[in-house]
């Protein structure tokens, strides 16, 4: 007899399987004992009937508790009132590991609780169904970056130097001088652009911001592009494509997880046409004073309110160009007819969402990418492999970032991005 996965469930209807499982949950009606069960890859319903099995098996079935691992076997139904589509027609049960006083019960938990017990929390439909998002539009991120040529290098997690400035960053001992965390592994990306003309990164980042907001990890993790000669242009259009590449296989590959997660397919279907609106800098900033955000002024950064309004005033996930130079790093290419701002762009998702890509065009003058490294402060000696990629071949060259858990939450439609990842660090959190 053939042990299967439930996800394989059409594959296998009318025949009798075995499975591995956990109990999620029971309920008995007298003759009938409904397990719901959950083997990594979908929830899904068991059903031991008494008159069709031994008395054992209906007692053991009746009383098993909740997250109690088991063998099912059983004949694969089509349950069309079910989410997943699917059930088992138990006839036999097989206890394999004992579970009691499961601490996650049916009811109600506080976030705190529930985020003590993270790693027992992510057997929860709602977590599972977050994590299946998250692992498709991983599985989609490498299918998009291959089909157009990109080549996957990956970045030092250790760096000598931070291409943002080192306020934020976790500072540790290396030897006998000072290494950080890193917060992007763009400027590498840029060297490794340089050798293979296309390429991309995707890895954890490290921000040492004290920040409480609902939008903010202190570990997260960033898929970074990098595009020889291209232009700022070009890579708007490579970044919206990948977005929609990324919600349209969530649509095509996703239908459980949504359901279970109750996201409007409609919605997100909106998010894949293209192009994307733009909106530049200033005329944001016009638009949010013409509507009333007597807060900002020419020169600001956006903060949650100011996203929040500006993506509303559009149906789909929006670019917002051409930044201050004074708020954005050094690395940027100036804009060729204004000193104050340079060529870049951030996307800002729809319903409230914020930020998911950061990008821009890289400067490529030598002379003046040296000055902005001064004028930041930084060192010239740590940056002078950075600087050599202006020296010998510099081309046109653009690239940008996105948040893999903010992108999970917009998609998934949750709340809170300490949902999007596994194991999420906080603040004042760092457990388990």
């Amino acid at each position: 007899m053939k042990q299967i996965q439930i996800i394989d469930a059409k594959n296998h209807v009318g025949e009798t399987v075995k499975i591995g499982a956990w109990v999620a949950n029971k309920r008995s009606s007298g003759k009938i004992a409904f397990l719901q069960l959950r083997d990594g890859t979908a929830y899904f319903q068991g059903v031991v009937v008494k008159n069709e099995v031994s008395e054992e098996v209906f007692q053991l079935a009746k009383s098993l508790t909740q997250e109690t691992s088991v063998i099912v076997t059983g004949e694969i139904r089509e349950d069309s009132r079910s989410k997943f589509g699917y059930e088992l027609g138990i006839s036999n049960v097989e206890v394999i590991g004992e579970s009691q006083d499961y601490p996650i019960t049916p009811k109600e938990h506080g976030t705190d609780f529930l985020m003590d017990h993270r790693h027992l929390w992510l057997r929860s439909s709602r977590q599972h169904a977050i994590m299946q998002i998250r692992n498709e539009l991983i599985r989609a991120t490498y299918e998009f970056f291959n089909k157009h040529h990109f080549v996957k290098i990956d970045p030092p997690i250790l760096t000598g130097s931070a291409p943002e400035g080192t306020t934020d960053l976790f500072e540790t001992n290396y030897f006998d001088q000072k290494a950080y965390l890193s917060q992007s592994g763009q400027l590498y990306m840029e060297a490794a652009a340089m050798a293979f003309g296309k390429v991309f990164s995707f890895g954890p980042t490290f921000r040492a911001e004290k920040s409480k907001t609902r939008r903010h990890l202190i570990e997260f993790w960033m898929i970074e592009p990098e595009m020889a000669f291209m232009h700022q242009e070009e890579s708007l259009e490579v970044q919206e494509q990948y977005v929609a590449f990324l919600v349209q296989n969530v649509l095509d590959n996703c239908d459980y997880p949504l359901h279970v997660l109750g996201r409007d397919r409609a919605v997100l279907e909106k998010y894949t046409n293209l192009p994307f609106p733009r909106i530049s800098y200033d005329d944001a900033i016009d638009l949010l004073i013409k509507n009333g955000f007597d807060d900002i002024q020419w020169g600001d950064d956006f903060g949650s309110p100011h996203e929040t309004f500006i993506a509303n005033s559009f149906d789909r996930p929006v670019f917002i160009l051409n930044y201050p130079k004074a708020i954005k790093p050094f690395y940027m290419k100036p804009h060729p007819t204004r000193e104050d701002v340079v060529i870049c762009a951030d996307l800002i998702a729809p319903e409230g969402y914020g930020e998911i890509i950061g990008g821009s065009e890289r400067a490529t003058d030598y002379e003046f990418l040296l000055e902005q490294i001064k004028n930041h402060g930084l060192s010239e000696e740590e940056y002078s492999w950075y600087l050599d990629l202006r020296r010998y071949g510099s081309v046109p060259h653009a690239g940008f970032g996105l948040g893999l858990e903010r992108t999970v939450t917009w998609i998934a439609g949750i709340d809170h991005v300490r949902e999007a990842i596994p194991f999420p660090r906080l603040l004042n959190r760092i457990y388990p």
